[in-house]
């Protein structure tokens, strides 16, 4: 039972350290807007949990003012 112990111990920390190294992150960017916008309109959020990190960027074509 010692030895079951130690090796779940010593996983768990080996795990911990991965994670610890290299947070998880997720980056997603939804691109919508025309290529030739010059200022598209944006909505951009970020949320960061210290063990996992996410942000967004979504892009979109605005209504014209002029023609």
């Amino acid at each position: 039972m010692t030895k079951r112990r130690q090796i779940a111990l010593a996983v768990g920390v080996l795990s911990l350290a991965a994670v610890a190294s290299h947070p998880p992150s997720a980056n997603v960017a939804i691109l919508t807007h025309r290529s030739g916008d010059a200022s598209p309109a944006r909505f951009q959020a970020a949320v960061d949990l210290g063990l996992a990190s996410a942000s967004i960027l979504v892009t979109w074509t605005g209504s014209q003012l002029t023609r």
